[in-house]
C-alpha cells in the first residue's frame, strides 16, 4: 500500500474515533449501561491512539525500512479493527462470541509496537537537526 493510503487510513481512523466518541457521549448515553459505555469508550480510545501512532509512523517512513513500516502499519490496522471493532460490537450487541476477538486485536497492537521497537533499535539512523 502507498504511503498516502496509510495517511488517509490514519486520518479516517482518527476522524471516526472522534465521531464515535461524540456518538457515545451524546447518542448512546441513555441507551447503554455504564459498563457498555465504558467498553465502547475503550474502543474509541485505542482507535484514536493507534490512528495517531500510524500517522507518526508515516512521518517516520523515510527513516525506517519499507518492510518494518508495512509490518507495523498492518499490525496496528488489524489491531484497530479487531480490538476496537470488537469492543464496539460487544457494547452495542449481544454478540458475546466476539469476546475472544478483542485479545487478538490487542496482541496485534503489541506485535506492531514490539516490531517497531526492535526494528528501530536495529536501524542505523541518525537524526539531523537544522543548524542555526
Amino acid at each position: 500500500m502507498k504511503l498516502n493510503h496509510w495517511i488517509s487510513l490514519a486520518a479516517l481512523g482518527a476522524g471516526l474515533a472522534v465521531g464515535l466518541g461524540a456518538f457515545a457521549a451524546h447518542g448512546l448515553k441513555m441507551v447503554l449501561s455504564d459498563y457498555q459505555l465504558a467498553i465502547f469508550k475503550t474502543g474509541v480510545n485505542y482507535q484514536m491512539w493507534h490512528s495517531l501512532a500510524l500517522l507518526g509512523l508515516c512521518a517516520l517512513s523515510s527513516r525506517i525500512s519499507t518492510r518494518l513500516f508495512s509490518w507495523v502499519a498492518w499490525a496496528w490496522l488489524v489491531g484497530m479493527i479487531g480490538f476496537s471493532g470488537s469492543l464496539y460490537l460487544l457494547a452495542l450487541t449481544e454478540m458475546h462470541w466476539l469476546g475472544p476477538v478483542t485479545p487478538v486485536g490487542g496482541v496485534s497492537f503489541l506485535i506492531g509496537w514490539g516490531g517497531l521497537a526492535v526494528g528501530a533499535w536495529r536501524t542505523n539512523v541518525s537524526l539531523s537537526y537544522p543548524s542555526r
